[in-house]
């Protein structure tokens, strides 16, 4: 008889608060704050920092994260292999300019394995394993938010789109939501506003989008094209950007692009999972 092979489950998912690169009026880079990280084989990570200050630039009171991995055995022989990510910040300042009380980025992935007799597994013909090995695992963003978020002391008014995101836990679904012209195309097809729509990604291809809803302010000089908004003398703003692939997502709720006497790119509140089987399919 010859021996069982090895079949194993490869953990991923890390986070991290906050992050910056300074370029103007010098050169600075910021490390990732509060990063964390989960091993290959499960089990949990967490980082804090509290009251972290860059000169008179950015503040922020707590960040932390945390990333969490392990398997599940249901009755009735389904396996699931379960990750969770979150990234929050408290009391975040960035040159007097943006401001927040709380933002949380929350991911949670599952990956299913069916019980299967070995007699199935040996049968299995060459189509099967292949359409097996293409499998991916569930995605939700569901309690990721936005908390009395500023911009030059003007109210945000944030509506997240999770609805949509729940119709398409998958890479898969997402492609097919967006090769029929769902509610997913009208987000993905051209998420920067250039008026230019994005061909379909093949299947190792990748979406870029943003799970913001609605997001809506009344603030002097300050502009709003697609997810992002503009403001005089600081830079852009944008809101909730998620990265799509095969089996892989990543949240960023903020990321800037400063560019005035001040000159800097950042991420504020990141989340990242996937995993896989191995061998692919097992």
């Amino acid at each position: 008889m010859s021996p069982e092979p090895l079949s194993t489950f490869h953990y991923h998912a890390c986070a991290h608060g906050f992050s910056a690169r300074f370029t103007r009026p010098f050169e600075y880079q910021i490390d990732a704050q509060a990063a964390s990280a989960l091993p290959i084989i499960g089990g949990h990570g967490q980082a804090r920092v509290e009251n972290f200050q860059f000169r008179e630039f950015l503040s922020f009171r707590k960040a932390y994260t945390h990333v969490s991995g392990a398997c599940e055995k249901k009755p009735d022989g389904t396996v699931s292999h379960n990750t969770l990510v979150i990234s929050a910040i408290e009391g975040l300042n960035i040159l007097d300019i943006l401001t927040a009380d709380r933002i949380v980025a929350r991911m949670y992935s599952k990956y299913e394995l069916e019980k299967r007799e070995r007699e199935k597994e040996k049968k299995k013909e060459k189509k099967e394993k292949k359409e097996k090995e293409n499998e991916e695992g569930s995605f939700t963003i569901v309690g990721s938010r936005f908390e009395n978020l500023r911009i030059a002391d003007c109210d945000v008014n944030i509506k997240l789109d999770l609805d949509t995101f729940e119709k398409i836990p998958t890479y898969a679904s997402a492609l097919n939501n967006f090769e029929n012209k769902g509610d997913f195309f009208k987000i993905a097809h051209d998420p920067f506003r250039t008026g230019h729509s994005i061909e379909k990604p093949g299947p190792n291809g990748i979406f870029l989008c943003s799970c913001v809803k609605e997001m809506k302010l009344d603030c002097a000089g300050v502009t709003q094209v697609g997810h992002a908004f503009s403001v005089p003398g600081f830079g852009k703003i944008f809101l909730g950007e998620l990265v799509i692939k095969h089996g892989h997502r990543t949240l960023t709720m903020i990321r800037l692009e400063i560019g005035s006497a001040v000159s800097a790119a950042g991420t504020v509140v990141q989340a990242d999972s996937n995993g896989k089987p191995y061998p692919p399919g097992g």
